[in-house]
């Protein structure tokens, strides 16, 4: 899921970052900034005369302030000190409700004294709206107490304080546009989409009537992101239709301007994705590489918007460039390009790297969870698992210093180990992380995926025929699929295909798979189209028919060459050898006999690395948090002749 961010607060929140705020930075903003370097040279002694100008002692006691907090490292006890010190001269009212809003902001970012910093900032926003003409600081007020009461899990308690700051913010457009986003993004945390997406809808409206194209087309892109989400696709598609429209007739700041065609292209692309059309997203993604490319020459200008409503804008181009590098390894890893996908993986990672040594924000971690998800898969495939496992390791330490991370991914992070079981040969275990996968998740297309490599776990183990047809039921290719992604019906039909084979029901087989055929090539599934031939020339081959056989084996075998898929490649050089010797091609069958034992000690050995690895251990965790600790293992304890 794809989001907003915003300057001030680095989490992940759908509304934009808040462009005009650099310019409040610190807090000498517009009411108390003089020229503070004068007033401590000449010891606070020149004063303007006007009734209205800060005292001394507050201009000195909030510079001390700045100066602790932006110290490297912070001294926050002073900082807190120096802002207490405020109280005791008995402050005017904006004054006091100013410092509040300080202080809670310093307890909340900096401290874990949580209950001192909600009371100083429910102070701020209880006595700013006493006071008129006081906007900033009752807004920032609202917005930051709304977010430390959703990080204490008061979410109750957030909501009406939004809903307020909304209902008095409307002649204030910009805080009105940025509390909408917040309390949106509320909603899209606790899964209540509608709620959110009305929210953005409103939005949207109001930024029209404010004559902002730029800040009603971010509500927009929103709203329809989180239509893709709900699978609302009747309202999607004229919804970012609208959005096209919007986006290129805008006229603005160029990197403004790229920044929303980057947001539309990458739902477009995510949209296809999730549909499984690899080759029909490949224009859009084309269009999104070149778009970012072009966001990396444009010059860091200031952009200071006439209009308050459009003081805001979407990710930084470089979180932009790693989103682009993960949906370009997303769209590598379907087609079955994983050495492309493996590519862009480490450019990406790469980046993560450097930037997380500058911004905490949460998204950085969520893209490096999803990067590895898919280089994992990546890893099974190519026949890496040692290293697969080491990643799913990895993501579990990142989930573990994230709740919100954990619960959003402990499905997948299941899903893999489920995979890496099935790659090693433990079937049992699989099967205990997939149902553990399925309990976690609502999200239809991970549960089809689940499911259907379920299915090949009890396919294999062979006396499991009740739980399987219980699944095929539920996911028939040929009536009542449960998704609409081109990809995962596919696969539904190679299912089917491989158990019609293990039951001797050939033709059967033979219909299955090449209806797997006619889906993977019409949207470049390599990966499946491999595995589809190779089985079709097992077929072949048990029939008798050689030549067919080998008109589909050798296909396969270059085509698991070029992904590479290290399994395709045993079971296709397997064949190649059983064929040849068949047809009397003696050095054709030694050829292939050789090739068959490398790719079986590169198995193998690979085999004995991830079984011999502590973190092997995770195939028998299947509730709750990861485990922190791994126990190294004495060798590997699973079977290996699924290898050989």
């Amino acid at each position: 899921m794809l989001f907003y961010f915003d300057k001030i607060r680095p989490e992940v929140v759908i509304h934009a970052y808040d462009t005009g705020r650099k310019h409040r930075r610190g807090w000498l903003d517009v009411e108390t900034l003089v020229d503070f370097a004068g007033v401590f040279v000449f010891g606070c002694l020149q004063m303007s005369a006007s009734a209205d100008a800060p005292e001394p002692w507050y201009l000195a006691l909030l510079g001390f302030a700045e100066h602790f907090r932006t110290s490297s490292p912070p001294k926050i006890r002073l900082c807190v000190h120096c802002l207490q010190a405020v109280f005791q001269f008995k402050p005017p009212a904006r004054v006091e409700a100013r410092t509040h809003l300080q202080l809670g902001s310093v307890l909340y970012r900096h401290t874990k004294n949580s209950e001192l910093a909600q009371t100083h900032l429910e102070k701020a926003w209880f006595l700013s709206q006493l006071i008129s003409q006081f906007e900033d600081v009752k807004f920032e007020a609202a917005s930051i107490l709304s977010e430390f009461y959703c990080q204490q899990t008061l979410v109750d308690s957030a909501k009406p304080v939004l809903r307020k700051a909304i209902q008095i913010s409307q002649q204030t457009p910009y805080w009105h546009c940025r509390l909408l986003f917040q309390l949106a993004q509320l909603h899209a945390l606790e899964k209540d989409l509608v709620s959110a997406c009305d929210l953005l809808g409103v939005g949207a409206e109001y930024a029209r009537v404010m004559g902002s194209e730029y800040t009603r087309a971010l509500f927009l892109l929103s709203q329809g992101m989180l239509l893709l989400v709900e699978r609302k696709l009747g309202e999607v598609h004229p919804l970012l239709t609208l959005c096209g429209t919007i986006v290129e007739s805008w006229q603005g700041h160029p990197i403004q301007k790229e920044s929303l065609r980057v947001f539309f292209l990458v739902l477009q692309v995510t949209h296809y994705l999730d549909a499984g059309q690899v080759k029909c997203v490949k224009p859009c993604l084309k269009q999104l590489q070149q778009c970012i490319q072009t966001i990396s020459t444009i010059q860091d200008d200031e952009i200071l918007p006439a209009n308050p409503a459009a003081l805001f804008h979407w990710l930084p181009k470089e979180h932009m460039c790693v989103l682009v590098y993960l949906v370009t390894v997303m769209h590598s890893m379907q087609a079955g390009y994983l050495e492309k996908a493996q590519k862009y993986t480490d450019k990406a990672l790469m980046q993560l790297e450097k930037l997380k040594m500058l911004d905490s924000s949460p998204i950085l971690s969520t893209f490096q969870v999803m990067l590895l998800e898919h280089i994992i898969m990546c890893r099974l495939v190519t026949g890496h698992k040692a290293t697969a496992l080491q990643e799913i390791s990895q993501v579990c330490q990142l989930c573990q210093q994230s709740p919100r991370l954990f619960t959003s991914h402990a499905a997948q992070l299941h899903t893999l180990l489920g995979l890496y079981c099935i790659s090693v040969n433990c079937m049992d275990n699989a099967e205990a992380q997939f149902t553990a996968a399925l309990q976690m998740t609502t999200h239809q297309e991970l549960w089809t995926f689940i499911v259907t490599n379920l299915a090949s776990v009890y396919i294999r183990e062979g006396n499991r025929h009740q739980e399987l047809y219980s699944l095929l039921e539920r996911i028939n290719p040929d009536h009542n699929f449960p998704v609409s992604s081109h990809c995962l019906r596919a696969a539904g039909f190679y299912i089917r295909g491989l158990l019609s084979f293990f039951q001797g029901r050939y033709n059967e087989a033979k219909r299955f798979l090449r209806e797997t055929l006619k889906m993977s090539n019409a949207e470049d599934l390599n990966r499946l189209t491999a595995c589809s031939l190779v089985l079709l020339g097992h077929i072949f081959f048990v029939l008798g028919n050689h030549r067919e056989s080998n008109n589909m084996v050798v296909p396969a075998m270059q085509l698991a060459s070029k992904i590479p898929d290290m399994s395709v490649q045993l079971w296709s050089s397997a064949l190649l050898k059983d064929l040849n010797k068949a047809c009397g091609n003696s050095m054709d069958a030694h050829e292939a006999a050789r090739m068959h034992q490398n790719f079986s000690q590169q198995l193998l050995q690979d085999h004995i690395a991830a079984c011999s690895l502590p973190e092997h251990n995770l195939i028998t965790w299947t509730d709750g948090l990861p485990p922190v600790q791994l126990q190294p293992q004495n060798g590997p304890t699973t079977s290996l002749a699924s290898l050989l």
